[in-house]
């Protein structure tokens, strides 16, 4: 099995449509997905994306379901790590500079795993190059921490998914670079404690 490096977001549920359409921001604008997946969330809101979920275009109801799973392929500014995989893995940057990566495989758990009240949106790397991509670039890593101030969230993780502490990338509105375990969070407990109280 190979290396499954990727960054977690949490928010309130109330934020996730709003999120979405940030992280449709980063599709390629040219992408052809006929028609746009159609999603309805437990909330009632109903939103057309630019990806799959589990490779098709069918509507999804959240409705009763507490996963979202989406299958999508996003674009980042290009820096030296970027520059060097679209040299040997990925295609070439675009006209605006931005290189696209995909697929980069998205779950939305509409109750986190750390805390009931907040949801959270998981985006992890399709292949062990993309992890260590992940791991490697400085704007991959900006885009999903500015796509977590942008989408209302409170948290942004880095995981490797290998037992390893993971690495706090935004928090309650700031970029940070603690590490669960650390010295400051000795487990998510503490962490999720710095979390404003969670509103349904």
């Amino acid at each position: 099995m190979g290396l499954i490096y990727g960054y977690d977001i949490y928010l309130r549920p109330r934020n996730i449509a709003r999120a979405l359409a940030h992280l449709a921001e980063l599709a390629p604008p040219a992408r052809a997905v006929p028609p746009q997946l159609e999603i309805t969330l437990p909330d009632g809101h109903r939103l057309a994306l630019p990806f799959t979920s589990n490779f098709t275009s069918d509507p999804v109801d959240c409705s009763t379901s507490g996963n979202l799973d989406l299958d999508t392929s996003l674009m980042f500014d290009a820096d030296d790590a970027l520059r060097e995989y679209a040299r040997t893995d990925g295609p070439e940057p675009e006209a605006t500079r931005r290189i696209r990566i995909g697929y980069i495989y998205v779950t939305i758990r509409f109750e986190s795993r750390l805390h009931p009240d907040y949801a959270s949106m998981e985006c992890w790397a399709a292949t062990s190059e993309m992890s260590r991509l992940f791991a490697r670039s400085t704007t991959i890593r900006k885009a999903f921490t500015d796509l977590t101030a942008a989408g209302g969230g409170v948290c942004c993780l880095f995981d490797t998914g290998d037992g390893a502490p993971e690495q706090v990338c935004w928090l309650n509105g700031e970029p940070t670079r603690e590490t669960v375990p650390g010295p400051r969070f000795p487990d998510h407990q503490a962490l999720v404690a710095t979390w404003p109280h969670a509103e349904k």
